[in-house]
């Protein structure tokens, strides 16, 4: 369902030709089978059609790009790494699709640590390492970050597994280079800590799914690398014991408590099973788990010290019932491992419906508690999987299909699922979509969640920065 409020035309031969003037006959995709890995998304929902795929190599054409498509009418759906969860970077069918993928140079990295300058279509993971190589920490880190790339982190405001102690992709980034639905290019990218210089135009755009303009580059702040870390794999007997953890890590560790994430059961059963080399670090089995990082600036053995301490008080008050220290890199990789490849381990399990929400840190073990009754009258016999980042009050509260049955019905109830997960979570306060977006899935979900006069905002923004309607209609709003 591809809609806008203005009148949106087919991208004909003579636009298509124009667009090749551009970015030259091999970065202009028409044949389908060239075109097959832009338009599919990894859960399987939603598979797109488009009249061309465009691979533009510079800020410059991209901006070419959308002048004549904002002068023709015709919609461009912009793409990253194709690593969304939403369907917000796939195609209705019209629409070109406009690849950012060769916009991958690391700029500038700047000589004093505090910064680079990256473009869209560099990947998380090389912006790590190019923090890295100059002696410093960009600290947002997903699964998916050997493909996923910085615009299209930016333009979803990713969260990931640090976002306890540094923030999400919004807290990271210092100024944007972005074009216009026009053709524009507001040129942003400064590294200022304060500018309060009018409206923040760039979080304007962070979090807009390609629906406001189009991130092609960004500069993002770093950290110094931790001098070393702390990790921990904790078993523990009640989601309730859960928070109880983190509440004493908040005390006991304050600033240095840098992960906080948790998995049940099934969840840990499920990696173990799917991952080559992984292994549960404990002989018995638990309700849930905890992996913890601390993270200091000094290598003077203190977090380790921290981290065993309160441990120990956690063990003996009954809040855990097991824990295990990683005494090497190799084994606190070994630990991570086991959360990192948990959304990987359950497609061998059939058909997950997923649900990305928050809540008040304080109700996660109430939403986690009352949830599990409401999808089993919704399916009986399905399975939740949740997990995620408790210490910011992220669930990815996924549910897989019933053992034996039909995956393509199972998914087909998608939508009744969500909609009973979903009013469970508005009715505590809660967020719909925490850190993935809302883009094609969430988009008839988001009126329920938003008052109107947030609605009447929101497509006011859309209509002043995208008047003709031609940045990827029929996402978000």
């Amino acid at each position: 369902m591809l809609t806008s409020n203005t009148r949106l035309n087919p991208v004909s031969a003579d636009v298509i030709e124009r667009f090749v003037a551009i970015v030259g006959a091999p970065y202009a995709l028409t044949d389908p089978g060239d075109q097959a890995p832009y338009m599919k998304e990894w859960r399987d929902l939603y598979e797109g059609r488009s009249p061309v795929v465009l691979r533009p190599g510079s800020t410059a054409e991209v901006a070419a790009i959308m002048k004549i498509a904002h002068e023709a009418r015709v919609a461009i759906v912009p793409q990253g790494g194709n690593t969304g969860l939403v369907g917000g970077q796939i195609p209705f069918g019209t629409e070109a699709v406009l690849s950012l993928t060769r916009l991958n140079k690391v700029r500038h990295v700047d000589e004093t640590g505090t910064h680079l300058v990256t473009e869209a279509g560099v990947t998380l993971l090389a912006a790590q390492q190019a923090a890295e190589a100059a002696g410093r920490l960009f600290p947002l880190s997903l699964a998916s970050e050997g493909s996923c790339q910085v615009g299209g982190v930016l333009a979803s405001n990713a969260g990931g597994v640090n976002v306890l102690a540094y923030g999400n992709a919004r807290s990271l980034a210092l100024g944007l280079e972005v074009v216009l639905a026009d053709g524009r290019v507001i040129e942003g990218l400064r590294a200022l800590k304060k500018d309060n210089t009018g409206y923040d135009l760039r979080d304007l755009f962070i979090g807009s799914e390609g629906t406001l303009g189009i991130i092609t580059a960004a500069s993002l702040k770093l950290f110094p690398r931790p001098a070393e870390k702390a990790t921990a794999f904790v078993a523990l007997p009640s989601i309730e014991a859960v928070g109880a953890l983190f509440a004493r890590a908040e005390v006991a560790a304050g600033s240095s408590l840098t992960a906080f994430e948790f998995l049940s059961d099934l969840g840990l059963r499920m990696t173990v099973e799917y991952t080559a080399g992984a292994r549960s670090p404990f002989a018995e089995v638990h309700p849930w788990y905890v992996l913890m990082e601390l993270s200091g600036g000094r290598a003077d053995g203190s977090s380790v010290a921290t981290l065993e301490a309160l441990l120990g008080d956690a063990l003996e008050a009954g809040e855990a019932v097991d824990a295990t220290v990683a005494q090497s890199l190799a084994q606190a990789a070994a630990l991570w491992r086991l959360r990192e490849h948990l959304s990987e381990a359950q497609k061998p399990y059939g058909g997950s419906i997923k649900h990305d929400i928050s809540v008040p840190i304080s109700k996660v073990p109430a939403f986690i508690r009352a949830a599990g009754p409401i999808v089993e009258r919704v399916c009986p016999g399905a399975r939740p999987v949740p997990f995620g980042h408790f210490g910011d009050g992220n669930v990815h509260y996924n549910v897989t299909q019933p053992e034996g049955a039909d995956k393509a019905a199972y998914i087909a109830g998608w939508h009744a699922m969500s909609d009973a997960v979903h009013a469970l979570v508005v009715s505590m306060d809660g967020s719909i979509s925490a850190e993935h977006g809302i883009g094609r899935l969430k988009r008839d979900d988001l009126a329920a969640v938003k008052s109107a006069a947030e609605m009447d905002v929101m497509r006011a923004i859309k209509a002043a920065l995208d008047p003709r309607g031609v940045l990827n209609p029929g996402k978000v709003v």
